[in-house]
């Protein structure tokens, strides 16, 4: 069974229009819990555009499902996340003048470090991944790192421009699974999914779990929250298309 991650970081991007208490995406994550979500995503930037210290440490103390920390390798947040202890971590790059992530880690550029906070994560029972793309290279770095999975950027199926070309970055990640799979690595998909697109992932092998925020959010404003969930929860039980 594939899983869904609700990553609920725009909710509190809406608050921070306002700097205001509401809405709260600790209460949001509640109610993706009970819409059947199985786990909640958010990712601590550095700059704190949306989601804030405050919001990840009450998410820890109460949500019944998975917590799943996006963040970037740097000792700063290392040491923040072994202190909030999330039950996974993955490893994100990040820039400071970027609306959204932009691709994956640099795995060979950063090799040495992001093996080192890996087997930090791992020493204190967290589950650590990384946000990559689907490219054989990426893929057995991140097995030499010691990483228990990965999340493919699926950036670029998303915004393909033509079934063709949607055809082309399906068949890389098909490929990136099996290698990965082969490898001994847990595979998740993340990036741009929505309603219209979700079914194509879910053919991908051996995929575990999806993380989708926007789509989700946005169909939230017109229909709620927990609606929103529950249709993409039974989208991707059934596998089917809308």
């Amino acid at each position: 069974m594939i899983h869904l991650g609700v990553n609920i970081d725009h909710v509190a991007t809406l608050r921070q229009v306002r700097f205001a208490r509401e809405p709260d995406p600790v209460w949001a994550a509640a109610l993706c819990e009970l819409a059947g979500a199985k786990n909640i995503t958010v990712h601590l930037r550095e700059d704190r555009r949306h989601i804030q210290l405050r919001d990840v440490e009450l998410l820890r103390k109460t949500i019944r499902s998975k917590l799943n920390l996006e963040m970037a390798n740097t000792v700063q947040m290392v040491k923040l996340a072994l202190k909030l202890k999330p039950d996974q971590v993955t490893l994100v790059p990040e820039k400071r003048q970027e609306l959204t992530t932009e691709g994956g880690v640099d795995i060979s550029k950063n090799f040495f470090s992001l093996k080192k906070s890996i087997f930090k994560f791992k020493a204190q029972k967290i589950l650590a991944g990384l946000f990559i793309d689907s490219q054989e290279g990426q893929i057995r770095r991140a097995q030499e790192a010691g990483a228990d999975f990965i999340e493919f950027h699926t950036g670029p199926f998303s915004e393909a421009k033509s079934r063709r070309e949607e055809n082309q970055c399906l068949k890389k990640l098909f490929q990136g699974a099996n290698l990965a799979h082969t490898l001994g690595l847990n595979i998740h998909a993340g990036h741009g999914l929505h309603y219209l697109n979700i079914h194509r992932i879910l053919t991908v092998p051996y995929l575990e779990e999806v993380n989708i925020g926007h789509a989700i959010i946005a169909r939230a404003l017109f229909i709620g929250l927990e609606k929103a969930v529950r249709e993409m929860v039974e989208m991707i039980n059934t596998k089917i298309s809308p």
